[in-house]
């Protein structure tokens, strides 16, 4: 299983970003997917999540701005990031949980300045 992240960058506050994440070896649609972060000297969070029933949550900070989705055809799950804030600056990773194993992408960055 491998996952490919893409779509971080620097955008101002207030601004959008959309993260993408492509498996290989693996149908995205059977795993349970979540986007994590990890900001300078904090703890890796869990973002976002969508289970393989397409079940959804949230991290309450993100809620009602981030929405995480899939693409069966494009085999990719995505992150739509609104209304961005300054503290949402971070390193961004995909995780799949393939049958109790945890496969990670490599992170793509996001920063958002005030």
């Amino acid at each position: 299983v491998q996952l490919q992240a893409s779509g971080g960058g620097l955008v101002q506050a207030g601004g959008s970003l959309r993260l993408s994440c492509t498996g290989s070896g693996t149908a995205i649609s059977r795993n349970d997917m979540g986007w994590y972060r990890q900001a300078p000297g904090k703890e890796r969070e869990l973002v976002a999540a969508i289970t393989s029933g397409a079940g959804t949550n949230y991290a309450d900070s993100v809620k009602g701005r981030f929405t995480i989705s899939n693409d069966n055809a494009k085999n990719t799950v995505y992150l739509q990031m609104n209304s961005l804030k300054p503290e949402d600056t971070a390193v961004y990773y995909c995780n799949a949980d393939h049958y109790g194993m945890h496969y990670w992408g490599k992170g793509t960055e996001v920063t958002v300045s005030s």
